[in-house]
């Protein structure tokens, strides 16, 4: 293969890589795979995407440098055969509530030209099809329409608005006009004029008063363009005769009533744009609405008892003394059930209220005097309030909920651009569609355009179909565009990005995936290989690190990182097509030939009772009921999008957690729940970061840091110094370094890139000043132990029972590799979720705990996978129950229980298609993964 086919590495040495040389064929789809730790990401992100990136940044000026710096080149001897890197990580996507699928694709930028250039406009008001004229057709009506007939040329000003309007006569006065209708009533203008300020009003101006006719066009154009000019673009006609009206306009204009639309552009139907945007929730389609319940949870207790939750029970302060007075007015006490109070009295507890009140008010010394009282939730919600210091124990967010916006219905966008149609749809019900709905739909739309309308679209309509099209590939099909991206999986981001890039067309670019297939049912998967494939074929070159077996047969070619994790990983076990990769001995190679295998356990565990979840019926779920055995391994799968996560995450989970903890989070519907008193708590291990800052890692998480700190406490150096454990703490001033505040890196804020960490200066990533690395504990300064894989520190620490025990648990869930002291922004979502494992499983279980996961496999080589369903069996075996969403049919093939949802993903899913143990699953055979589970059942018999 000549050089310039291939990426050629040569000596890399990134983290745990051992001076490595590797050849990537270019134009090809290469996998990398190999253990967890091994090596895998050092090589595809930390070294070839680093090194792309380096050179990329060395293009720029040295203007531009000097504001961002250059990243340090990898530490490898060189790389040749590089093209441009684009990286496709498993990182969430965008977590602001302005961001949808929709944005983040570009398809609403698409879809907002199209309703800017072919949608047709109707009136809000009575639904009629809005019409625009040109200066001399305007004529023309007038002329055809009011012939030889006296009529008042008009010019609109005020349009049903409150005022006195002074200063707008004042103005008409200056220009010479005499006369106005107001109301329906002529008026002569004259000096001091004034309206009822607290009544709406329609305000017209009198320009001309004559009988249009062919003859006498030059007046009436001249007075035309005067109303024009004054009425912004709109001129009103009415027939003196029998007083009926008619409006002429240059803009879109609604014929009956009048009101008008400014010409459409992209801006008008974007909600991140005060053009297009809903005045009242500013484009987030929901808003903030008071929860009395939550306020008031019991009505059948007093004030005084602390029946109003944010006050508490009674005390002497102002805000009380106010309370008593309002007592005192409509004949109450404080001590009487809130349920008995008047409705007109908790009003103005609520609500407030401008009409003084007598206070008779103790402080050291008795007084009384006259104030008004603003209501408890205006307190709540201004930080100005002179009573708020005495609500001193509750935030103003534990009482509020958000609903959907009554003004747009949640669309976000302002009335008027929800009256632009296309094909009956508006931009909105477009966006609420499914991907393949809406792909139906434009693929078909042809037949209900007009000429133009389809000379306008055609380009734009062809590329939103290949966008979406793109996403239905992947296996997002299930998707809207108007869902937001904080509702996202790892997965389905990253594979909504990958749709982008493959619409972007780029070629002859190298492109560095990171496991897309996270979250992907087994169905989908060869929607995605498929994908790739694309991408290749457009003569790219893609590399993905991944341990999914199907993407792994499906590669090109194959580079297997190991042999083990960590610092016993971190070569080259063999590289080149999957025959050559399989007559090897590594762990890969034995999974795939067949030597190694995840057994199917002897043994289904029977259930010691269940939960029983009735009429869950949110987001898709069809009304379903599901029943949970207690004391087992159960397995909820699904295509993506059929409803596990609305069934578990947004539904059980905050039952559960409402019951035992009083959680604030809101379940979505259901009907009843029963069985809770069979479990004492519920444990929910997620994907999400254990820290969003570089401060937070693995042993600040789990509280192993605490005890470490303790024992460096203890050292005779740090006694002699009078050293505490706070001095330890490269969170507080003392024994940090104050340069960087102990982070070990200085972020530097870009304007036009994402910000950059980088190492500080000061200590060079130690955290701690020079003092406090003085002491040493067995030879290692408190840097040196942060800076321990999990493998070191566990033979490091063997004689301290109670730190040994922590660091243990993290290496029993296959974080081995992984430092102590290693930034949370590092991690993946699977290593986060199983770091929050560790530090659950370092806490002592009753035996009627109820955890659930959010597919643990991520991450995961199939020997890694092995060692987590140990973990959990473990805790299945104590009598604990354990559910996880899992698409890992090594995973589902072992559980004890299965829940499928299906049939499809989005509207088309929501039902419960089959439960029971695998083998219950496959005789049914109902869904998809009963096929996939069938055949991962044979092949082991």
């Amino acid at each position: 293969m000549s050089e310039e086919n291939e990426i050629v590495v040569k000596g890399a040495r990134v983290h745990n890589l051992k001076n490595i040389d590797v050849t990537i064929p270019r134009n090809k789809l290469t996998v990398i795979t190999g253990l967890s730790g091994s090596g895998k990401s050092s090589l595809a992100f930390d070294t070839v995407y680093a090194e792309g990136q380096r050179r990329y940044m060395e293009t720029m000026s040295a203007y531009a440098r000097q504001f961002m710096g250059v990243p340090e080149r990898p530490d490898v001897e060189f790389i040749s055969g590089l093209s441009p890197v684009i990286s496709i990580e498993q990182k969430t996507t965008n977590r602001n509530p302005r961001s949808t699928v929709g944005t983040i694709t570009e398809i609403y930028d698409f879809l907002r030209l199209l309703y800017a250039r072919a949608g047709v406009a109707y009136s809000y008001i009575t639904g009629e099809q809005m019409i625009k004229y040109t200066d001399n057709r305007i004529i023309e009506m007038i002329i055809e329409k009011f012939n030889h007939k006296k009529t008042a040329l008009l010019a609109p000003l005020v349009k049903g608005r409150k005022g006195h309007y002074k200063e707008l006569f004042v103005q008409m006065m200056k220009k010479g006009f005499s006369s106005v209708r107001i109301d329906g009533q002529f008026t002569e203008l004259n000096h001091g004029m004034k309206l009822d300020r607290y009544k709406n009003h329609f305000i017209e101006l009198l320009v001309d008063k004559l009988m249009p006719s062919e003859k006498d066009s030059t007046r009436l154009r001249d007075s035309v363009a005067c109303a024009m000019k004054i009425g912004n673009g709109t001129v009103m006609l009415l027939d003196m005769e029998n007083g009926e009206t008619r409006y002429y306009s240059k803009m879109l204009m609604c014929p009956t009533t009048g009101i008008s639309y400014m010409d459409p552009d992209p801006h008008n139907f974007s909600f991140n744009s005060p053009q297009g945007a809903c005045p009242r929730c500013n484009g987030l389609g929901i808003v903030p609405e008071v929860d009395i319940e939550k306020i008031i949870p019991n009505p059948e207790i007093s004030i005084s008892q602390g029946g109003i939750v944010p006050l508490g029970a009674f005390a002497h302060n102002l805000v009380f003394a106010k309370l008593e007075a309002i007592a005192r007015k409509y004949g109450f006490k404080l001590e009487n059930k809130i349920s008995e109070i008047p409705e007109e009295a908790m009003n103005i507890i609520l609500y407030g209220t401008e009409e003084p009140l007598k206070i008779e008010y103790s402080s050291g010394v008795s007084s009384s005097y006259m104030l008004s009282f603003e209501g408890l939730l205006n307190i709540l919600y201004d930080p100005a309030s002179s009573d708020r210091d005495e609500i001193d124990n509750f935030k103003a967010e534990r009482f509020v909920k958000f609903v959907k916006c009554s003004e747009c219905g949640g669309t976000r966008l302002k009335k008027e651009s929800l009256y632009f149609r296309i094909a009956d749809k508006n931009i909105a019900e477009v966006s609420a569609m499914s991907i393949d709905e809406m792909y139906n739909f434009f693929i078909s739309i042809d037949k209900k355009l007009d000429k133009k309308q389809k000379a306008v679209a055609k380009e734009i309509l062809k590329e939103i179909c290949s966008r979406t099209e793109f996403l239905c590939d992947v296996g997002l099909n299930y998707l809207s565009l108007d869902r937001s991206t904080r509702s996202l999986s790892g997965g389905e981001s990253q594979r909504i990005r990958l749709a982008t890039q493959i619409g972007s067309k780029l070629v002859n670019v190298l492109y560095i995936l990171d496991e897309p297939s996270i979250g992907l049912h087994q169905r989908d998967n060869h929607k995605l290989i498929n994908s790739l494939k694309q991408l290749r074929d457009a003569e790219n070159t893609v590399i993905v690190v991944e341990h999914d077996e199907e993407m792994i047969r499906s590669a090109d070619h194959v580079i297997d990182v190991g042999p083990f994790a960590g610092e016993y990983g971190g070569k080259i076990m063999s590289e080149g097509n999957l025959p050559e990769i399989m007559n090897t001995d590594s762990l890969t190679a034995q999974y795939l030939n067949g030597k190694r295998r995840i057994e199917i356990p002897a043994a289904r565990r029977k259930e010691h009772g269940k939960i029983v979840l009735s009429g869950a019926s949110g987001n898709n779920l069809k009304n379903v009921k599901v029943e949970f055995p207690l004391g087992v391994f159960i397995c909820v799968t699904g295509v993506s999008g059929s409803g596990k996560s609305s069934l578990i995450n947004e539904t059980l989970h905050p039952v559960l957690s409402q019951h035992f903890y009083r959680s604030l989070q809101e379940p979505l519907p259901y009907e009843s729940i029963s069985g809770l008193e069979l479990i004492d708590k519920v444990i929910e291990v997620d994907q999400s970061p254990i820290g969003r800052t570089p401060r937070s890692n693995p042993a600040t998480y789990t509280n192993v840091f605490l005890n470490i700190r303790k024992l460096f406490e203890a050292t005779p150096e740090a006694k002699i110094r009078g050293y505490k454990q706070g001095r330890f703490s490269f969170n507080v001033k003392g024994g940090r370094c104050e340069e960087c505040r102990g982070a070990g890196v200085q972020v530097i804020e870009m304007n036009f890139l994402p910000d950059v960490h980088v190492l500080c200066k000061n200590c060079r990533g130690k955290r701690y000043n020079r003092e406090t690395l003085e002491v040493r504990y067995k030879g290692k300064n408190i840097n040196d132990v942060l800076d321990m894989t999990i493998d070191e520190a566990l033979v490091f620490f063997e004689n301290i029972p109670s730190i040994y025990q922590q660091i243990r648990t993290m290496h029993d869930v296959g974080l081995g590799y992984v430092k102590l002291g290693q930034p949370s922004t590092t991690l993946s979502g699977g290593e986060s979720q199983r770091v929050k494992l560790a530090a659950e499983l370092a806490k002592r279980d009753t035996g009627k705990t109820f955890y659930i996961l959010d597919e643990p496999t991520t991450g995961l080589h199939f020997e890694d996978v092995k060692v987590l369903l140990d973990v959990l069996n473990k805790l299945v075996d104590r009598g604990n129950t354990v559910l996880v969403i899992e698409h890992n049919l090594d995973v589902i093939k072992t559980a004890d229980y299965i829940i499928d949802l299906g049939p499809e993903g989005g509207a088309a899913g929501g039902e419960i298609i089959c439960t029971g143990t695998p083998e219950q699953i496959t005789k049914q055979n109902k869904g998809y993964t009963a096929d996939f589970l069938k055949k991962a059942l044979e092949s082991q018999v």
